[in-house]
């Protein structure tokens, strides 16, 4: 059965419990199903099952019971009428970007976007005759001047990767209705505890669960959310289809993490927001960007878009790539690695890594310099983390 909760209950209690199906066994944890098919009682019940007239589960390749429960409790999270899992983050943008459009359609997008986010919609949709132009996220006119009679889908990502720049989803998303055009947010900066897409306008959500919602290093995940007849009428049949599937198992891993998150993120932010404070005007450093800070040149549209800062930090090093590496070299603590939102903080150098393929000038046009430094912080001791932050930039 499905426990079925009151919608007054405030984040951190539907975190706990929304969605939760338990079995005849009564389980305090969610029951973890790992199988490929299911048993019908009869061809009948089969053939009904198929032709969607009867509930039950066909196959884990779209549905499965674990896989729903964190569906539901990420909608839920969200605030959205349906989620879809999928088997990684870039699934889940390759899914929700790639089911919307056809040949002759046309997609605009932020600059600003992660890497392999950038080379969905500039390389991999104009194989299959889907124009694409870029713009400056910030500028509102530049999103209406890219609209043509064909477009049908905007895509950002906000606050951006890697370089923290913040755009007005709600003005954004009144452009791409005019225009007859979805928008599409990547929400992983932000998380679904500090931004909320869907009610300022966006048609659809997507995070990779591998960071915050998972947040411990453990699997890989995504999710796409949005209205119902958004996710039934255009992402469905291409996961049915296609099969990014997320498996059970990881699902699983994911709801365990969502008990966690609020605790997790707000610790995380509370770190950053310290370590912003802290470091803002270390000699070592051109420039530090936090959405948390009153100094982020979009500290008004911050507030009003988003109900907390984040959990990462730009951090630009004096002296280019060099400097960089030193300062990265010489942290102890904090380790390097791709990844983001984990307890463990991590660094990043993106112009030799997730944006390693762009030219430099591209690089700069989305605010990536050679001493850029991302920093996601996680839930050590905070003065452990300056501590390993200053020393490492005294080896500068």
């Amino acid at each position: 059965m499905t426990t079925q909760h009151d919608p007054e209950y405030r984040l951190e209690t539907r975190l706990v419990h929304e969605g939760q199906q338990r079995t005849p066994f009564g389980e305090t944890s969610e029951a973890l199903f790992i199988t490929q098919g299911f048993i019908y009682e009869s061809a009948e019940s089969a053939e009904r099952r198929f032709l969607n007239e009867e509930p039950g589960y066909s196959y884990s390749r779209y549905s499965n019971p674990t896989i729903d429960m964190f569906e539901q409790r990420m909608a839920s999270l969200e605030g959205a009428e349906a989620a879809r899992a999928t088997a990684s983050g870039m699934a889940a943008v390759t899914a929700a970007m790639v089911s919307q459009v056809q040949a002759g359609d046309h997609v605009v997008a932020a600059r600003g976007l992660f890497g392999s986010c950038r080379w969905v919609v500039e390389d991999l949709l104009p194989r299959f005759g889907v124009g694409c132009t870029l713009v400056d996220g910030v500028d509102l006119d530049a999103w209406r001047e890219a609209v043509r009679p064909e477009t049908k889908a905007f895509l950002l990502e906000t606050p951006s990767n890697p370089s923290l720049q913040i755009i007005d989803i709600a003005a954004v998303a009144e452009i791409a209705h005019q225009a007859g055009a979805t928008l599409t947010v990547d929400n992983v900066f932000a998380t679904p505890l500090y931004q909320k897409p869907l009610t300022l306008g966006a048609d659809c959500v997507v995070y990779s669960a591998t960071k915050h919602i998972d947040g411990q290093g453990r699997c890989l995940g995504g999710v796409i959310l949005g209205s119902t007849e958004f996710i039934e009428n255009k992402v469905q049949q291409f996961l049915r289809m296609t099969g990014p599937s997320i498996s059970p198992f990881n699902a699983w891993v994911l709801l365990k993490g969502l008990e966690t998150l609020s605790l997790r993120v707000e610790r995380q932010t509370a770190n950053a927001g310290f370590l912003a404070d802290a470091l803002h005007k270390h000699p070592k450093l051109v420039n530090l960007t936090y959405p948390g800070r009153a100094d982020h040149p979009q500290s008004e549209l911050i507030r009003r878009q988003m109900s907390g800062a984040s959990t990462m930090i730009a951090l630009e090093v004096k002296g280019g790539k060099e400097a960089a590496f030193r300062f990265m070299n010489a942290l102890r603590l904090i380790r390097i690695s791709n990844n983001l939102g984990d307890a463990k903080s991590l660094v990043t150098h993106p112009s030799t890594t997730t944006h390693q393929r762009f030219a430099p000038e591209l690089r700069a046009e989305m605010g990536i310099s050679d001493g850029l430094v991302r920093l996601s912080v996680g839930l050590e001791h905070r003065e452990d983390l300056l501590a390993d932050l200053v020393n490492a930039l005294e080896r500068v």
